[in-house]
């Protein structure tokens, strides 16, 4: 009896081993992708990741819009929200938590640390945003002016004008502050006459409809060697660079505009199978991304590894980059620092 129950166990180990992995942990009918408000980069950039990892993946992904960050870096890091476009600053201020990180004394991300890394997108380049007809020139003429601060629902945007002030050598002191929930409602305020200036990314669908209402140009920031180490300084991961004129809506000029990463993230706890899928079908598909934004364009595989991260990848993310031949040795560096913390 004993040998009949040996040999029925063995030959259901080995009828096991020859499973197919798929039957053992099958793959979601559908996964969610967190974004922000529609008007906004990241969630063109999103709609845009949906739509190619649904047509060339086995996955299918659809969106959900959050007002800000804050409101879902909590849904993420409890794995309610399989995947999410979020920022390097904001996702790295959270992973690190309030008591260890602040910016401008300021880090009220709720501490994220399942947070995961999947893929380094492109740079989002952020600028500051005035009517046509203002009479300020660049961004040291906005001392004294109102500007759109606070930013309750959306602690990022507080970070990027905290940002831009530092950048001319400013602070909240220097300007009147006009308060407004989220980055969307900054431009309102700047329409409506509420403001005189505000702060959106560059090719924003916000920034079109605003300049199709009132007419709005981006006001240039700082690039000298000062200016951008002063917003390096004031916000870590933050980077300056100067936009050609007529290449996005309201630049009417060369302008400087700051830059920081776009991260397409997880939480640890998502199946590798799953975050294999959806990182496969992006990176095959790179082509496909580049027609639908024009922030996709900087949107590549040599940027998809990076040992310049904030947050650490998923394990999952990293046997793919392994497999490519793009994983390197300070890479391991940076993930085994990140997870220290």
């Amino acid at each position: 009896m004993r040998t009949r129950i040996t040999g029925f166990l063995s030959a259901l180990a080995f009828t096991s081993l020859l499973a197919p992995p798929a039957l053992a942990q099958p793959l979601p009918r559908s996964v969610v992708i967190g974004t922000t408000t529609p008007g906004t980069v990241f969630y063109a950039l999103a709609v845009g990741l949906a739509k190619v990892a649904s047509e060339a993946g086995p996955i299918p992904a659809t969106i959900q819009p959050y007002t800000g960050t804050s409101t879902l870096l909590p849904l993420l890091d409890s794995g309610e929200l399989d995947f999410a476009l979020v920022n390097g600053v904001d996702l790295g201020m959270a992973y690190a938590g309030p008591h260890k990180i602040k910016v401008g004394g300021k880090n009220d991300f709720p501490h994220s640390p399942n947070i995961r890394l999947v893929m380094r997108g492109a740079p989002l380049m952020l600028a500051l945003l005035v009517k046509k007809d203002s009479s300020l020139k660049s961004i040291h003429d906005v001392k004294g002016k109102r500007v759109t601060g606070e930013y309750p629902a959306h602690q990022a945007v507080w970070f990027n004008m905290f940002g831009l002030l530092a950048n001319a050598g400013l602070s909240w002191k220097d300007v009147t502050v006009v308060p407004v929930p989220a980055v969307n409602d900054g431009v309102d305020a700047l329409v409506q006459g509420r403001a005189d200036v505000t702060v959106h990314a560059v090719g924003a669908p916000k920034v079109r409809e605003a300049d199709a209402a009132v007419g709005v140009r981006h006001l240039s920031a700082d690039c000298s060697p000062e200016g951008d180490q002063r917003v390096r300084q004031a916000v870590p991961g933050y980077g300056t660079r100067v936009v050609k004129a007529a290449s996005a809506p309201a630049m009417v000029g060369d302008t400087c505009v700051v830059i920081y990463d776009i991260y397409f993230s997880t939480h640890k706890a998502l199946p590798d199978p799953v975050v294999s899928a959806l990182l496969k079908a992006l990176w095959d598909n790179e082509a496909k991304l580049k027609p639908i934004h024009p922030t996709f364009r900087e949107w590549t595989q040599a940027r998809a590894a990076s040992a310049e991260i904030t947050i650490p990848y998923h394990p999952a993310a990293i046997k793919f980059y392994r497999e490519k031949g793009v994983w390197k040795p300070e890479m391991d560096q940076a993930q085994a620092k990140l997870l220290q913390n």
